[in-house]
């Protein structure tokens, strides 16, 4: 289980995003998250709810990430972006549209050239404020795990009140100024079949991600241990098979091994 013990964190090297300074917006020793991802590196969720005193408040943020980068200007260093991540999903914080254009304006000022990242779930879409703040920013990096409603709910366990179609229609909303990110495994969990790499599962995936249109897909699988050891990381080879399927809609993809 990995968990961020700060607010601010890294620099770190990142596959997809290059030098990049994180943001947790959620606790720092536990996992906050609407979903329970099989797969999440953070571990299981369990009583999330009534955590909310917790969070960081907006103007600590802002505190932090403004010492931080005036430190980070003053000793000369890289940054390629800011990148909201963390102990669970950033935009459950009740802040979050005020926490982002406080970040936007605190990278306009010290490092005008990094983009802003939010790795996000895509639950919370449906939320306005929500919405309009990740249609602000360079990349919102949302996630997709398979076209499937019920695989949705095998692999990433959303709450109870999740709306998959809702979820959908909010993707399409944003006119392919999003990055898509999709996570293929398969596998067991507590004796049930997990798996969104068959044909079936492609099938329905690519044709999803041809309606979408997104300006990019990020596909990859499992590096580190997962909260159940019986799910395997899919080989580089077919997650390349996987993206010429992508490459031949003439989207642009990336993946990471």
């Amino acid at each position: 289980m990995i968990l961020f013990d700060n607010v601010i964190f890294g620099p770190v090297l990142s596959r997809r995003l290059g030098i990049s300074l994180g943001i947790n917006l959620l606790p720092d020793d536990r996992k906050y998250c609407n979903f329970n991802c099989v797969y999440c590196e953070c571990g299981l969720s369990f009583g999330a709810t009534g955590l909310h005193s917790h969070l960081p408040p907006g103007e600590r943020v802002k505190k932090l990430l403004t010492e931080k980068l005036d430190s980070m200007k003053s000793n000369h260093e890289k940054l390629d972006a800011i990148t909201f991540a963390g102990n669970g999903e950033p935009s459950i914080h009740p802040e979050f549209s005020g926490i982002i254009d406080d970040a936007i304006d605190a990278r306009d000022l010290h490092y005008p050239e990094a983009v802003i990242s939010v790795l996000s779930n895509s639950s919370m879409l449906h939320h306005e404020s929500v919405f309009n703040a990740l249609a602000k920013i360079e990349k919102s990096i949302l996630k997709l795990d398979s076209a499937i409603e019920s695989t949705i709910k095998k692999i990433n366990r959303p709450p109870d009140n999740f709306d998959f179609k809702r979820m959908i229609e909010s993707l399409k909303k944003f006119h392919s100024k999003l990055i898509l990110q999709t996570l293929f495994t398969r596998g067991w969990v507590m004796g049930e079949t997990i798996d969104n790499t068959t044909e079936a599962e492609i099938s329905e995936w690519v044709k999803l991600i041809d309606e979408i249109r997104p300006k990019q897909v990020q596909i990859y699988s499992i590096h580190r241990m997962p909260p159940y050891k019986e799910l395997e990381m899919v080989p580089a080879a077919e997650l390349e098979k996987i993206a010429d399927r992508i490459r031949g809609l003439g989207i642009d993809i990336f993946v990471a091994k």
